[in-house]
């Protein structure tokens, strides 16, 4: 059983899900529309008001998951944390609300797991696809076939923005109508020719502010459950002769979809408009269902990591047996390190296969080039804070320790870091190492022990072996050395 947190900058929400045969079965929701999007002031920082209405709803999020015998629980943090400022004040006292670890994902990430979602709701595996999210804070465009991704882009334009901005104070008037429009197909022109028709054949919208839109339209007699232009246009004239989102009437709108609807509205008739779609299914999937399809791939082998590191390391021509080679030998050593848990052992796998790809940029300094290329890069799979401990470790692979500040105070994380070092000096020395053969233990100090003769027959090894000693000196930790017959 595993649930998937979706704290998002309209609403926090919740699923449970069971794997049953070839689906997921939802067997509990949650929903909390908090408008944490709302909650940034002008400097881009969270309110304390903000903040503090955000753990009050991961309190309660908490209690429900805690009712649970869940085998894995994954939350993720869309824009609105993403863009904060102070999201490294806020995230602590969150993630002790609710329980878990918040993983922060790129836009790029969120739209492959909406899509993941929506995939596992569609029977046809051969079907051009387009999957639209108009969020509380970013809107994704999702190009697929099948279960494949094509193509993926986040734009940062949303709900809470857009109707702020042309809808101050609730105001709805046809002027502002055609303003957001305007703004909203502004942002989507450049993208235009990746998503344009001729390259999908059907067009599903998977966010609740899609569902909410084509909701009204069809319950209020403005067309059927699909979304046409004629019938957002209907909507969109519905709204203006209310002229107020206080005075919006729409039979199975709730008051909390009122305030953001026509925001929400001028984004999708823009993207409409800008890619000549016609037609626009509302789906019952997306990003919380993407989450819970991750989460049960991991747990059947299947992480969709490990591609994306293979897929990175072969974009940048790194040395495939030169890679394997090292992550390989990195992980033997971690283990001989006896961690306390797992936490870092696939990071450092990965860490291990990409070390050498900043070789793509130049010689001289290439762990640093990789260590940026990780921590910025697009990687499907990976949240921001796991690209950042695998950059550390990247660049951490040689010269000296100071340069990754006190994260080494993490016992575990300095044995991940250590592993990969001699690991990477291991495999520049040509050296066959039989890990049997081998021990190295790490606690208040390191001791490593090693067969004379693989020093005798590789003579740069004692001197790379000298400064590796220097360099854990500097960060007051002792190295010690001992050759064995």
């Amino acid at each position: 059983m595993f649930a998937a947190v979706d704290l998002g900058s309209n609403s926090f929400r919740l699923h449970i899900g069971r794997h049953d045969g070839e689906t997921i079965r939802v067997i509990k929701s949650a929903r909390d529309p908090i408008r944490l999007g709302s909650g940034l002031d002008g400097r881009g920082n969270l309110t304390a008001a903000a903040m503090e209405s955000a753990i009050e709803s991961l309190t309660r999020f908490n209690a429900i998951l805690s009712a649970y015998p869940l085998n894995a629980v994954r939350v993720v943090a869309t824009n609105t944390i993403r863009i904060a400022k102070n999201s490294a004040i806020f995230l602590p006292a969150a993630e002790a609300a609710i329980g878990y670890p918040i993983e922060i994902i790129s836009g790029e990430e969120e739209g492959r797991l909406i899509y993941m979602g929506v995939a596992s709701s569609l029977p046809s595996l051969s079907e051009r696809r387009l999957v639209l999210d108009i969020g509380g804070g970013s809107t994704e465009l999702i190009l697929g076939k099948g279960q494949e991704i094509e193509q993926v882009e986040s734009f940062s334009i949303g709900t809470v923005p857009q109707t702020g901005s042309f809808f101050p104070d609730g105001c709805i008037d046809a002027a502002a109508f055609d303003a957001a429009i305007l703004s909203a197909r502004s942002r989507f022109e450049d993208a235009a020719p990746l998503y344009k028709s001729e390259r999908w054949s059907c067009a599903y919208g998977s966010s609740g502010t899609i569902r909410a839109i084509a909701d009204a339209i069809s319950k209020n007699g403005l067309g059927d459950g699909n979304l046409s232009l004629k019938g957002v246009e209907a909507l969109k004239r519905r709204l203006i002769q209310f002229g107020h989102a206080g005075k919006i009437d729409l039979i199975g709108m709730k008051a909390d979809r009122a305030t953001s609807i026509t925001g929400g509205l001028a984004i999708l008739i823009a993207i409409m408009q800008e890619l000549g779609i016609k037609l626009v299914k509302p789906i019952e999937a997306g990003l919380r269902m993407g989450v819970l399809w991750d989460l049960q791939l991991r747990a059947t082998k299947r992480d969709r990591r490990e591609q994306s590191a293979r897929d990175f390391l072969q974009r940048f021509h790194a040395d495939e047996a030169r890679a394997d080679r090292a992550a390989q030998m990195a992980s033997a050593l971690f283990a001989l390190l006896k961690p306390a848990d797992d936490t870092y052992a696939k990071l450092l796998n990965w860490a291990g296969l990409l070390h050498e790809i900043g070789l793509a940029v130049s010689h001289s300094g290439y762990h640093k080039h990789a260590a940026y290329m990780i921590a910025n890069a697009d990687l499907s799979g990976f949240t921001t804070r796991e690209q950042r401990v695998m950059s550390s470790m990247v660049l951490a692979q040689k010269g000296n320790l100071r340069k990754i500040g006190d994260v080494l105070a993490d016992i575990d994380f300095a044995k991940a870091v250590l592993a990969l070092r001699l690991a990477v000096m291991f495999m520049h020395a040509r050296i066959d190492v039989d890990i049997d053969e081998v021990r190295l233990r790490m606690k208040n100090r390191i001791e490593l022990e090693l067969r004379k003769e693989w020093v005798s027959n590789h003579p740069t090894v004692a001197y790379w072996m000298e400064k590796e000693k220097d360099a854990w000196s500097e960060v007051g930790i002792d190295f010690s050395i001992k050759l064995n017959a």
